[in-house]
């Protein structure tokens, strides 16, 4: 055999028909994955704004009236630590 006749054996050969196939079955999985995640994704948002909306208070006036608490909170321990006065002194005034 000449040289440019010579098939070089150490690259597979490949048949194109199941790469096709494959290649088809992937896309076709990706499409129904992304369409579930949309789907899934639509519902968990649609019930999580209901529930929001049904809060007495909503998150944004709760997060308000927590960080005003944890605000007075810190600043008597402060306090309390500057002036020496005991937690048990603290909480008889």
């Amino acid at each position: 055999m000449s040289p440019s006749t010579q098939q070089n054996s150490s690259l597979p050969e490949f048949r194109t028909g199941p790469l096709i196939t494959s290649a088809a079955l992937v896309g076709a999985g990706t499409l129904i994955a992304l369409a579930g995640l949309a789907l899934g994704g639509s519902h968990v948002l649609s019930a999580t704004r209901r529930w929001i909306r049904e809060m007495e208070v909503p998150p944004r006036e709760q997060a308000r009236i927590k960080w005003a608490q944890a605000k007075t909170a810190a600043a008597a321990g402060a306090a309390a630590w500057q002036n020496g006065v005991s937690a048990h002194q603290a909480a008889e005034t």
